[in-house]
């Protein structure tokens, strides 16, 4: 007998399926194409009332499961009119519905890039512009799609894609020849509502002391371009040699659970979730027993390109928004991109037709180490007690054309949630002439220009600390004048709380170590007399630098601020509102959110947090980019009373030895002035 599916549990196969009959019946004299069926999560209110008992060990009804099925209505001018319709899968039936107006577009889906791909090939506009120029024997043209970006004011509000071009060199047979070494300086417009390419831009290849619209290439446009390969079997001396293994082992299995979708492990509770727009995401996180989180999500992400020369203005992707990160979430693989033992989720992905199917291993889970956690020698005995720091992760991995970003929310025994986003893949180049320099970006190969560009994430933190109302306090450490009454020696500094009472932004600062508090005003805790609570220093990283009049900035303003506070919403899940593709502003994203100036004080709030990465391209970052990090460390503040991790043993590793011919610790013997470096 199957057990009922839980409310957070993603739509099966065959719920999937009903939600798309239910549709089609609905629209049975039109032609449609399905573009996302998922998990329309419950009104957070019921979800709070069964959770509320499911953590009590108590029975209660669950929320009925409803999905969200986005789509096309066809009509007979062969315009797609986009819906997005709810269907209650318990009552058989759709309880909402909605036509998405013109002025706003659905995010893109991977067919319609076929259709670019497809369109250029037919194209004799195409295929005159790539007859201007002359390739070397053996390469040829390779269409990279790019969604279209905000539009000129001018601009009729049409449904277009642009396709960034390059030559590869195919005399290897290899298809993973890096072509981004050979950038062409053209870019093909489509218009998807007539499924055909309108017009080809024209890309200006000067530098430093070239007007903006300078087109001064040559006929033979890659010749002075390089090779620049990355794959192992292409590299021209090969891998490295003298890299021994060095494997991670568990021989007794992991130390987590998993039961569907429920992870638990070293006190964390919590449900993994997947969709097409956030990719993976946390929900209901207890730590022994306590409510910590109601969701955690990574919300937006907008990376806006700083070369002003004729088209690239448009350059900014939204890469939540736009197509979806769970669209574009890698397959992982065992033993390359998570270590140890893993559990690996799997999502569902739909089909135009809706029929559904797996994606598999999309989400990772596995345990590693992460250095020492706390230690303490003491001096008088000698005797060193170490405790290592063991992290649970959930990563999940996508890949936008070029880029490829890591995410990962990392869980760790002190009762601390991380989040963490690494940076790689291959920078976006275009051709540049030779010998030339440029104000706005950095050649890193011959003939390629990498462009200067921002990546600004956003990450939403719907909190639970001890329960679902919090009050969040902005804390920072300011300097005290000396004076007689209070500070009479000058060394004193005064810890200052203010409430954020009212929905609005603030800004990281670090020299007043402003910290972002969430409070739980009810609970008090038993040691320091102060409400319970977890916090966050918000990192001063680089915002949104496009001028505020421009559209890169219209579009993106949740970017323009560090730290967002807003009272919680159903549904109100993005940072840059719900539909971001070749939008001219944000709709319906935090800084609509904070108009209403809702009271948060004691409410069920919701954080985002904001962080930048100014990518001023370097050599280095070619053919393939080290990975740029950042972490988000969220922590427990006075939550607890003592370190939750000091009951981690502090064991040695006896799988640890020494290198050949080498002593350990002074004349061989071990250990910390000589004693045991664990209890």
């Amino acid at each position: 007998m199957n057990m009922a599916p839980h409310p957070l549990d993603l739509l099966s196969l065959e719920e999937t399926k009903a939600a798309r009959d239910i549709v089609a019946s609905l629209h049975s004299d039109a032609v449609l194409s399905f573009r996302e069926i998922y998990l329309e999560e419950p009104p957070k209110a019921q979800l709070i009332e069964f959770l509320t008992a499911e953590h009590a060990g108590k029975s209660a009804p669950a929320p009925h499961r409803t999905a969200l099925v986005q789509y096309d209505v066809i009509a007979s001018d062969r315009i797609p009119h986009y819906h997005e319709s709810v269907i209650d899968l318990t009552a058989r039936k759709r309880i909402s519905h909605a036509v998405v107006g013109e002025n706003q577009h659905a995010g893109l889906t991977l067919d319609e890039f076929d259709v670019l791909v497809d369109a250029c090939k037919s194209s004799q506009m195409f295929k005159d512009v790539c007859a201007e120029f002359k390739l070397p024997e053996g390469f040829e043209v390779v269409i990279e799609p790019w969604p279209y970006g905000g539009m000129s004011p001018e601009e009729e509000d049409r449904r277009y894609f642009q396709g960034l071009c390059f030559a590869q060199d195919t005399r290897s047979k290899n298809p993973d020849s890096n072509f981004y070494a050979y950038p062409l300086p053209f870019i093909p417009v489509l218009d998807f509502y007539k499924r055909e390419i309108v017009r080809i831009d024209r890309l200006a290849t000067g530098g430093k002391g070239d007007a903006l619209d300078a087109k001064t290439h040559s006929k033979n446009i890659i010749d002075h371009c390089a090779s620049a390969e990355y794959v192992p079997e292409l590299l021209e001396n090969g891998t490295r040699k003298d890299l021994k293994p060095l494997n991670v082992l568990q021989p007794e299995g992991p130390s987590f659970s998993v039961d569907g979708q429920l992870v638990q492990w070293q006190n964390w509770r919590f449900r993994v979730g997947f969709n097409p727009r956030e990719g993976a995401t946390i929900h209901d996180v207890h730590f022994a027993g306590r409510s910590v989180m109601y969701r955690l999500s990574m919300s937006e992400m907008t990376v806006p390109y700083a070369d002003p020369r004729g088209v690239f203005p448009r350059k900014q992707a939204f890469d939540f928004g736009d197509g979806g990160a769970g669209n574009c979430a890698n397959n992982l693989s065992l033993g390359c991109d998570c270590l140890g033992v893993i559990k690996y989720f799997d999502g569902v992905s739909t089909g135009p037709d809706g029929t559904p199917k797996v994606s598999p291993n999309v989400v990772c889970l596995h345990e590693q180490d992460n250095g020492i956690g706390w230690k303490h020698t003491n001096w008088r005995t000698g005797r060193a007690v170490v405790a290592r720091s063991r992290e649970l992760v959930v990563q999940f991995i996508i890949t936008l054309a070029n880029y490829e970003y890591i995410f990962a929310y990392k869980f760790d025994q002190a009762g601390g949630i991380t989040v963490e986003t690494r940076a790689t893949g291959i920078v976006s180049v275009v051709n540049i002439d030779p010998g030339k320099s440029s104000a706005w970006g950095n050649v890193v190969s011959p003939g390629a220009l990498a462009q200067n560009h921002q990546h600004i994430f956003c990450v939403r933190i719907d909190p639970a600390v001890d329960g679902y109302t919090n009050t969040v306090l902005c804390e920072e450490s300011h300097r005290v004048p000396m004076n007689k009454e209070t500070n009479p020696k000058g060394n004193f500094y005064e810890v200052r709380q203010t409430p954020i009472t009212r929905s609005q932004y603030l800004d990281a600062a670090p020299t007043d170590n402003r910290v972002i508090k969430i409070v739980n005003k009810g609970k008090t805790n038993p040691v320091s007399g102060k409400p319970v609570a977890y916090k966050f220093a918000p990192a001063p990283t680089q915002l949104l630098l496009a001028d505020p009049e421009s559209t890169q900035a219209k579009r993106a303003l949740f970017a323009h601020h560090h730290v967002w506070v807003t009272k919680h919403r159903d549904g109100e899940l993005y940072a840059a509102g719900r539909y971001t593709l070749q939008s001219r502003n944000e709709i319906g994203g935090v800084a609509d959110a904070i108009k209403r100036e809702d009271n948060l004080d004691d409410e069920d709030v919701v954080i985002w947090n904001v962080f930048g990465l100014t990518h001023n391209p370097r050599v280095e970052d070619w053919p393939v980019m080290p990975v740029e990090i950042h972490q988000l460390a969220i922590k427990p503040s006075d939550f607890f009373t003592v370190n939750p991790a000091i009951d981690v043993p502090s064991t040695k590793n006896e799988a640890s030895v020494l290198t050949e011919g080498a002593t350990n610790g002074v004349n061989g013997v071990n250990g910390t002035n000589g004693a045991s470096c664990c209890s």
